[in-house]
């Protein structure tokens, strides 16, 4: 199949530069309107999950749901102080010492994002103790010199969410894209595209579906209520997943750039079905497709609860640099490969080979 790189180049950025913390994910749920529109119905419930439903579904099959979160690492006020600072709760997990510094966008009580900074206390202001023990105390700064000016002019709000303020940046001669969120947000554009590609087939065995699920961040809490609106026989999760190739010795990288989506074996909530792993492996050899496979120490995804609910999930991950920071990288060529590797398992897959997995 043939995407067009200037079309995923605009969706993958549109969906990175969206602002959607975790139980804030109204920009990317407006993507996936504009993204469907003509082609799909866009539904979302009361966790703010997108449930995508192209028009081929007959509710005649049973249904094949593919799945990836739309939430992103983020923040949100917890307390306005007397000098105008703001203390913050994480929303999902940074990196260690990755806030410090980092320019944030901060959502106001208007609906406006307020540009600000994630400050902490300078060297030169700290006790030999503070700097010995190498923690650090961070606060949210927009500007403001007082309680009363952050919330009268600012209007700053406890519970309002912020995200980093990194802008996407494509760059055409490498084919390596640079923005925040790619975890989910690569893996949410190689689901649009493959739901695409679908979507007019109506020879599959399956009604295959997508939700843009919600939270997971927060304890991939969002997939649960789209896998029971949806009730599917079979899950195929993707995922923008941290790549191991610029800090791993070469003998154990399991998730390089340029070597196509990351199928995982085994990680802190899930053990990937195996019959359902060697089925989709399969898949995308028959199909000529470049995939590579892991055994993760860490990390979770919306394939965790998903399989508990008896729905067997693989998961495809985007290899992604430096997930959970400020900025990551991806590839356009591994967005693709992730979409066209769903294409290929979707065509093959059977009622009976669910069954037996």
């Amino acid at each position: 199949m043939d995407f067009n790189d200037s079309e995923v180049v605009d969706l993958l950025g549109r969906l990175s530069n969206a602002k959607s913390p975790s139980g804030f994910e109204d920009e990317t749920i407006e993507v996936v309107r504009d993204f469907c529109q003509g082609w799909a119905k866009v539904e979302t419930n009361s966790v703010h999950d997108a449930l995508v439903t192209p028009k081929n579904f007959t509710g005649e099959k049973p249904v094949l749901m593919l799945d990836a979160h739309g939430d992103e690492v983020g923040g949100m006020v917890k307390s306005i102080r007397s000098n105008g600072t703001m203390t913050f709760v994480e929303l999902g997990r940074f990196s260690p010492n990755v806030l410090t510094g980092q320019d944030v966008l901060v959502r106001n009580t208007l609906g406006e994002w307020v540009h600000g900074v994630i400050g902490v206390k300078p060297p030169h202001f700290m006790s030999a103790a503070e700097r010995a023990s190498g923690e650090l105390q961070l606060i949210l700064d927009v500007g403001a010199t007082s309680k009363e000016e952050a919330v009268n002019v600012f209007h700053m709000g406890m519970g309002e969410p912020f995200v980093p303020a990194t802008k996407f940046e494509y760059n055409e001669k490498t084919g390596v894209a640079l923005g925040k969120a790619f975890d989910c947000r690569a893996g949410v554009t190689a689901e649009l595209l493959a739901l695409r590609e679908l979507s007019s087939r109506t020879d599959l065995p399956f009604d295959v579906v997508a939700s843009v699920s919600s939270m997971e961040e927060v304890g991939e809490r969002g997939v649960l209520a789209a896998a029971l609106h949806f009730d599917p026989m079979v899950a195929f999760m993707f995922e923008g997943c941290p790549a191991d190739d610029t800090f791993t010795i070469p003998d154990d990288v399991q998730t390089a750039f340029r070597h196509g989506p990351m199928f995982r074996y085994f990680d802190c909530c899930m053990i990937t079905n195996p019959r359902y792993q060697r089925f989709v492996l399969k898949c995308a050899a028959e199909a000529g497709l470049v995939c590579q496979t892991s055994v993760r120490e860490g990390g979770g995804t919306d394939g965790g609860p998903t399989h508990m609910l008896d729905i067997p999930c693989v998961v495809a991950g985007v290899p992604s640099r430096y997930v959970h920071s400020g900025t990551a990288l991806c590839t356009l060529y591994d967005v693709k490969m992730t979409a066209e590797v769903a294409v290929a398992v979707a065509e093959r897959i059977t009622p009976d080979a669910v069954r037996s997995f």
